[in-house]
């Protein structure tokens, strides 16, 4: 069988092999539709580029790769530590690159990580094209998920249920009086874990005899001026929400912030949550109230999984492992006040 080259793909996309370099090593220098065009060649060929051919034919690199969204925060920081850590005692390397919760762009870090021979791959979540997915069969790269635990799961995977987890914190609200939440989520399309935990939150309601048709969602990205923008037109509705749930701890000081701007209280005028239980949780005032991700035993749980992947010649059966995520209460929810606060109107 002929080994794909970097001109057949050039010649079937109808572009210069410079193109084709730089849409697999830079893809936001690539205009989408010729990307699009590039990307589709590469698959339909099943090209992959001989940057390390020779780790490439005897799977004896020390690679291993890790695709995560972002390292614009701590989202993914203690979880990835454990992970390098874990692997450095079994001689392995991390190559860490970031897709910008851009599933294209993940494609192509996915591909470009293979061609430099990583001989395995760290993903987070369990959402991408199957195409994705046939690609690293084929090239015989194994994978182990994170953020994600699933029991039908397809592949290896080390780490929790992000609906149960939402849903004991939402219950935890209803509990105690709050029949008015709210929502502020990550964009939803491209990523399973925000939806996951709008979900959660969902069935949480119907639980409680609440009609989860009343939530309302607002998406942002997790960034903290973004969520504050969020958390004002949540403000501004009618009924007011006394129970703001967010998809992350970042999410979460960007709307306590907000709150701070427009005069509210929390938790006396509004509670707010979070999801992560990153450092800054702690450190606000009122401490927040969120989910503690197990970051730490996730990353080395990974790390062994995929060792012991590595280990062997012949594809294992996916192993899956499921860890607790818990519920950390802290001051910013409480039951719903008597206060009011002041009137609010929604931004332009």
């Amino acid at each position: 069988m002929n080994v794909p080259t970097l001109e057949d793909v050039a010649g079937a996309a109808g572009v210069s092999t410079a193109t084709v370099s730089r849409c697999l090593n830079e893809p936001d220098r690539v205009a989408d539709a010729t990307r699009s065009r590039v990307l589709s060649a590469v698959e339909r060929l099943g090209y992959s580029p001989n940057f390390g051919a020779r780790a490439l034919a005897t799977r004896r690199s020390d690679i291993v790769g890790a695709v995560i969204p972002t390292m614009a925060n701590a989202i993914f920081a203690r979880g990835l530590q454990a992970f390098e850590e874990t692997l450095g005692e079994q001689g392995l390397t991390l190559l860490v690159a970031t897709s910008g919760y851009e599933p294209d762009v993940e494609e192509a870090r996915i591909r470009a990580l293979v061609a430099r021979g990583a001989r395995g791959l760290l993903l987070i979540g369990q959402q991408r094209r199957a195409a994705v997915y046939r690609f690293l069969e084929q090239h015989g790269i194994p994978v182990v998920i994170t953020w994600s635990h699933s029991a039908r799961s397809l592949r290896s995977c080390v780490g929790f249920d992000n609906a149960a987890a939402m849903g004991a914190l939402a219950g935890r609200g209803i509990a105690l009086g709050h029949r008015h939440l709210a929502f502020i989520s990550a964009a939803r399309g491209p990523n399973d874990r925000a939806r996951e935990r709008v979900r959660g939150a969902l069935q949480a309601m119907e639980r409680a005899g609440l009609d989860p048709d009343d939530m309302p969602i607002v998406e942002s990205p997790y960034d903290i001026e973004a969520a504050g923008e969020a958390f004002e037109r949540l403000m501004a509705l009618v009924p007011r929400p006394t129970l703001v749930l967010c998809g992350n701890d970042v999410q979460a000081v960007g709307a306590m912030a907000a709150a701070c701007r427009l005069g509210l209280r929390v938790p006396q005028d509004v509670s707010i949550t979070g999801f992560d239980d990153l450092e800054i949780a702690g450190v606000v005032q009122p401490g927040l109230t969120t989910v503690r991700v197990p970051h730490r035993e996730m990353g080395v749980q990974a790390a062994r999984t995929m060792a012991m992947h590595l280990a062997n010649d012949r594809p294992l059966p996916p192993r899956r492992i499921a860890l607790a995520a818990e519920t950390v209460l802290r001051g910013s929810l409480a039951p719903p006040g008597e206060a009011v606060g002041p009137v609010l109107h929604a931004l332009p």
